[in-house]
């Protein structure tokens, strides 16, 4: 009986139809979480020139860059909230909005102004993501939402592969790093007007949407009393790490003061990261939905983290090829989405704003904390000294026993893929 009921409602969500108003707004969205993500990791190749207009060494400008952390997991919260009660019309543009003004002011070139703008980046931001998913869960069936959402997050990292390769000989050729910032701004805000005029102006009709304003946070009470929703956010937090501080932070450090490569190369190599999530994110949710299982999907691409990364700290030079690694520690890291998906499904629909904002808050929470954190690490082994490669590699290791242990907290994940519950 349970297998008949089961297969009648896959029946079902493979035959709801596609909202293709919903699917255009995603597509814009998506658009614009290409360009937050240029600006997360565009600060990576231009460190000497904001070390000369900040005043600030590499540990300082890291710092300063870290900014934007802190308002991202602190807005995920408000922005997950305000999606429920207000729906995407309403929110995503306005948060598009910040994120261009942030832009404008990071590229005025002084410290103040570059910590606000930092700040209003990271604020904006929040609503790229979670904002893109809450368009794709209103525009695609649920058979593809794994698939929708793992696209996302690859028109993201495609977006902060961009931040390195193709910035990086922009700003040292064509314009100034001040220029780009502006430019930038202009492009997000042209975004902005699109997503606009693209969202259908509906949204959930969920208790959150009435009585005070307050209430619009009580979707949190029941996403975050779900100990389910602990799980995804730890372990998409830890697979993140690898690339938000151990790559676009620090990875063209690593690889030009600790490998010796020439720092063109290290901007190349450091790009291949965030362009392994561009072909994971996609291939491991459309792996995930075609078995119909997650857990099986994230461990595997972790344990690809895991290989890879352990290869690109202790292998000695030459033994593998320059690029391979760091194109197959982004393709493992595209299971980090995946719990993104998971606590949409432990938690009940009338929450969906709210569960991608819980599980943003709590993943870009560890960013935020851990990147100053990795900063003083570095320094500490350094004891003063030249951050060589023991330093690195010795700061890196506890970026691996953090995959480690989300591999651990993904085993006691629920299995939310559609055979797992039938199998239930």
């Amino acid at each position: 009986m349970s297998s008949k009921v089961a297969s009648t409602v896959n029946v079902a969500s493979d035959r709801q139809p596609i909202h293709m108003g919903f699917v255009i707004a995603w597509l814009f969205c998506a658009a614009f979480y290409f360009m937050q993500y240029m600006l997360r990791s565009a600060p990576g190749v231009m460190i000497p020139e904001l070390s000369a207009a900040f005043a600030r060494d590499a540990l300082g400008v890291g710092a300063l860059v870290g900014l934007y952390y802190y308002t991202y997991a602190l807005f995920s919260i408000v922005c997950g909230a305000l999606l429920d009660r207000l729906g995407g019309k309403a929110v995503i543009p306005a948060g598009i909005v910040l994120v261009a003004l942030g832009a404008a002011l990071f590229g005025l070139g002084s410290v103040e102004a570059a910590q606000v703008g930092r700040l209003l980046q990271g604020a904006g931001s929040a609503c790229g993501f979670i904002g893109a998913v809450y368009l794709a869960t209103h525009g695609f069936p649920p058979r593809s939402l794994a698939t929708a959402v793992g696209f996302t997050q690859c028109f993201g990292m495609l977006g902060g592969s961009a931040g390195q390769f193709a910035v990086a000989p922009l700003i040292h050729g064509l314009i100034t790093w001040q220029k780009f910032w502006w430019l930038s701004g202009l492009v997000i805000l042209l975004i902005a007007v699109l997503v606009f005029f693209a969202t259908p102006a509906v949204h959930d009709d969920s208790p959150a949407n009435q009585g005070s304003w307050m209430k619009m946070f009580a979707p949190y009470k029941e996403v975050l009393s779900n100990p389910q929703s602990y799980l995804c956010g730890f372990c998409a937090g830890l697979l993140f790490l690898p690339t938000t501080i151990g790559d676009m932070i620090w990875g063209i450090p690593f690889l030009h003061n600790g490998l010796d490569v020439s720092y063109a190369e290290a901007v190349n190599r450091a790009s291949m990261v965030p362009l392994g999530w561009v072909i994971g994110c996609p291939l491991l949710g459309y792996l995930s939905d075609r078995l119909g299982r997650r857990k099986p999907v994230l461990i595997a691409g972790a344990l690809l983290m895991l290989v890879s990364g352990a290869g690109i700290f202790y292998l000695p030079a030459g033994v593998a090829p320059p690029y391979v690694l760091g194109l197959l520690l982004g393709i493992g890291s595209g299971a980090a989405m995946l719990p993104y998906t998971v606590i949409k499904e432990v938690n009940p629909d009338n929450v969906k704003g709210s569960a991608s904002g819980a599980i943003n808050f709590l993943v870009f929470t560890f960013s935020a904390l851990l990147t100053p954190a990795y900063g003083k690490l570095l320094a500490h082994v350094a004891s003063g000294g030249a951050m060589d490669l023991p330093v690195f590699r010795a700061a890196g290791s506890w970026l691996l026993g953090g995959i480690v242990l989300a591999m651990v907290l993904a085993m006691f994940m629920r299995e939310t893929g559609p055979r797992g519950r039938a199998n239930a």
